[in-house]
């Protein structure tokens, strides 16, 4: 099963000198039975596309918590046996726990596929997004609005070998 891990460029770093991900429990996306309901598609790379979307959205929460990390939101695509995924199935239809998955263990950076990072021109919004946040969070429309924007920005695809020069640029 492919799942999306949520970081911020320093603990991108911190997994790479640890050579993992973790340590667990981690929180992570990836196409549950919910977010199939709530999307409504068959398409798998469209769901992969919306697990994908959570994450974003999981790593900007980690950025609003982080005033010092870099603004760019990370994802990390990973795959993992499905028996080492775990999913609530009380919170699968909440919006806010949509493709939501826990993985227990620490994961093997060698397992990734793809990391996913904003470009540089995306890091205002990002900015604003992360400082947002709270507001969205609480109905604040215009907050949710500014956090939107963020998804304005598609995340760029990097192949794992570019993790080092992704950390030293």
């Amino acid at each position: 099963m492919r799942v999306y891990v949520p970081l911020t460029l320093p603990a991108l770093a911190q997994a790479h000198r640890a050579g993992e991900l973790g340590p667990g429990p981690l929180t992570a996306y990836a196409v549950t039975p919910g977010l199939r309901e709530w999307y409504v598609s068959d398409d798998i790379e469209e769901l992969e596309y919306a697990a994908l979307t959570r994450a974003a959205h999981g790593s900007l929460r980690l950025l609003a918590a982080d005033p010092e990390a870099v603004r760019k939101r990370v994802v990390v695509a990973v795959d993992i046996a499905d028996g080492a995924v775990f999913a609530d199935p009380d919170r699968a239809l909440d919006p806010e726990a949509l493709g939501e998955v826990r993985l227990d263990a620490a994961v093997p950076l060698g397992r990734a596929a793809a990391v996913h990072v904003d470009a540089d021109g995306a890091a205002a919004d990002v900015a604003r997004a992360a400082e947002a946040l709270a507001g969205a969070a609480g109905g604040d429309e215009d907050a949710r609005f500014v956090v939107d924007g963020a998804d304005d920005h598609e995340l760029l695809w990097f192949a794992t070998q570019e993790i080092e020069h992704l950390l030293a640029g």
